[in-house]
């Protein structure tokens, strides 16, 4: 296989596993999602700001506890699963209508080590969320995934979502991305 045809072969089994998992979460199959990550990832939606031009750099906090939408571990990430799952989550009783999209994915980088590939995935997503009668919200952002393939299985080490909003729209953010 040629240099090219392998990276066409990478790109297609990132594309194949973000739009698994985005299948899994329009179908509420969170348990099955939970278990695309590795134990110790991170999952990351930073707070942006409205910031001068010329410094466009700051207009996300982008360090580890500074604040953020959603800054979680595979364990809290259990937690908020087996919240939706006792059916007294009031925000998500009745449960939404999803649709996740997932486009522009590119393979930015890859590293193999010790019988392990890692990639570093950009990618842009849109969210479509219904709840009740008219209750719709749309999310449109970029993620930044570092994901891993170890014995053939692809997991989730860190997912950085970029909301391209500064003020969340929606009531509540109750969803996955």
């Amino acid at each position: 296989m040629t240099t090219a045809s392998n990276a066409l072969q990478l790109w297609w089994e990132v594309d194949q596993f973000l739009s698994h998992e985005a299948e899994l979460l329009d179908t509420r199959r969170f348990d099955e999602w939970l278990e695309l990550f590795e134990e110790c990832a991170t999952y990351r939606m930073p707070l942006a700001r409205n910031v001068r031009r010329d410094r466009i750099a700051t207009e996300e906090y982008t360090q580890v506890h500074q604040t953020a939408w959603i800054d979680e571990t595979t364990a809290t990430l259990r937690q908020r699963v087996a919240q939706l799952k006792t059916g007294i989550h009031w925000a998500e009783e009745p449960a939404s209508r999803t649709t996740h999209m997932v486009a522009n994915v590119r393979v930015a980088d890859a590293q193999e080590s010790d019988g392990v590939l890692t990639v570093l995935v950009h990618s842009r997503f849109m969210l479509y969320q219904n709840r009740l009668q008219d209750e719709t919200n749309i999310f449109v952002g970029k993620r930044t995934d570092v994901l891993v393939r170890r014995d053939g299985a692809w997991r989730i080490r860190s997912r950085d979502i970029h909301l391209d909003q500064n003020v969340l729209q929606a009531k509540a953010l109750t969803v996955f991305f």
